[in-house]
């Protein structure tokens, strides 16, 4: 004999106020209490055991949708498979799954601190967390890392891409590698959703399509001479600052860093460690008289400490109110220290570029000729050096149109 299921309506649930068991059929019940209460029950017997199951309260789930829990009840009853246990199962995993997963703010904040020995200073790992909470986090940082995808991503960057290229390049890296830590954590699983190829190329343009090549406003070389000579008026820890980032074209955060430690009086090299370069390795600095004599004025800790931070070098922003009061403002120390000594070198001098560009710690020629070119050096920068040093030191109507002698460049 059939059974007869579906014997309720909505109404009669509502209307139901006799205590006890009301059948709809195929096993589920509405149990009424003595106080009124309602709630659905599912009823089956298996291998000889007889259980009930609860599916809810009726205030909260509706005939139909308890309906729709008995029919798959009876569904893993006919493979027999316990559904009170079934459901145990699946809570269980669910609990586990939330609790092998993080929202991507505590991933980005545990990538971190993972990462943070190896970020080149205090201030990258400054940028790193300022960027994912001014970009990143409004928009995923509560989400759980497997929840995030590549719409989530384009939300991110379609806003900064055009407008600000290089922070968004950058948001995209960071994010790419810190969800590539979660999956290698087992938070989240399948393709990162922030990778560039097949992926986000097919809806942001290109990076050099957008991007805007600015270069660093550099003080014409012709006038470093006077500039140098304004210095060394000067007396202090900035003005020594400037001059000695000049002297050696090194980068400002090299610079504003060195210590008493890293300087060779009797080689008269300064190393800078690996930490603090750009390209993370190891770089040797020939210096000059005069970038050796800043050097020694001090015996212990930084080179260029500041009168107004104790144990704290002086800023760059020191550096750049001293060159605004001497009359160069507009000028970056970058540029000035840099891209002027690079375009001296080329215009004024016969060294080989890539002496040049080993002065200035850049990688040069294709990965064979580097794999050759293992030295760095360090003779014949000493000789480019030396020769920067004369050049800055010349006043300019002495150093007008001389050209550095072919020997000095052997």
């Amino acid at each position: 004999m059939a059974q007869i299921i579906n014997q309720l309506t909505a109404l009669k649930v509502l209307k139901i106020k006799t205590p006890g068991y009301h059948a709809d059929g195929g096993g589920l019940w509405l149990q009424v209490t003595q106080a009124g209460g309602k709630s659905w029950i599912f009823t089956y017997s298996l291998r000889g055991r007889s259980r009930e199951m609860g599916l809810g309260s009726a205030s909260r789930v509706t005939l139909a949708e308890a309906r729709e829990e008995r029919d798959k009840c009876n569904k893993l009853l006919r493979e027999y498979v316990d559904p009170i246990e079934h459901r145990k199962r699946q809570r269980a995993e669910a609990a586990f799954a939330d609790a092998a997963t993080i929202t991507f703010k505590e991933a980005a904040a545990a990538y971190c601190a993972a990462h943070r020995a190896g970020l080149r200073n205090r201030k990258s790992a400054a940028q790193w967390v300022s960027t994912l909470a001014t970009y990143a986090e409004p928009v995923i940082g509560n989400l759980s890392v497997r929840d995030v995808n590549v719409g989530h991503i384009h939300r991110i960057l379609e806003p900064i891409w055009s407008v600000k290229p290089d922070t968004a390049s950058k948001v995209r890296g960071r994010l790419e590698a810190i969800l590539g830590w979660s999956k290698v954590r087992g938070y989240c699983d399948g393709e990162n959703v922030a990778r560039w190829r097949d992926n986000l190329d097919k809806l942001l343009p290109r990076p050099s399509k957008v991007r805007r090549v600015e270069h660093f406003a550099a003080l014409p070389y012709a006038q470093l001479a006077v500039l140098m000579q304004k210095l060394r008026q000067q007396e202090g820890p900035v003005a020594r600052a400037l001059e000695f980032t000049i002297l050696t074209a090194s980068r400002l955060g090299e610079a504003l860093n060195a210590t008493a430690q890293e300087i060779d009086h009797a080689n008269k090299v300064w190393t800078v460690p690996g930490s603090r370069m750009k390209g993370g390795k190891e770089h040797r600095v020939p210096l000059c008289k005069r970038a050796l004599e800043i050097a020694s004025a001090v015996s212990d800790g930084y080179l260029f400490g500041s009168r107004y931070a104790t144990g704290k070098p002086v800023s760059d922003m020191m550096m750049r109110l001293m060159l605004r009061q001497l009359g160069y403002d507009g000028i970056t120390i970058h540029g000035t220290a840099r891209a002027s000594f690079k375009t001296w070198a080329m215009e004024r001098t016969r060294f080989d570029n890539y002496v040049v560009e080993a002065a200035l710690s850049h990688t040069s020629g294709d990965k064979v000729e580097r794999a050759y070119a293992r030295s760095d050096v360090l003779e014949k920068r000493c000789q480019l050096m030396d020769s920067w040093a004369e050049f800055c030191a010349t006043p300019p109507a002495n150093s007008a149109g001389r050209v550095v002698p072919l020997r000095q460049a052997q």
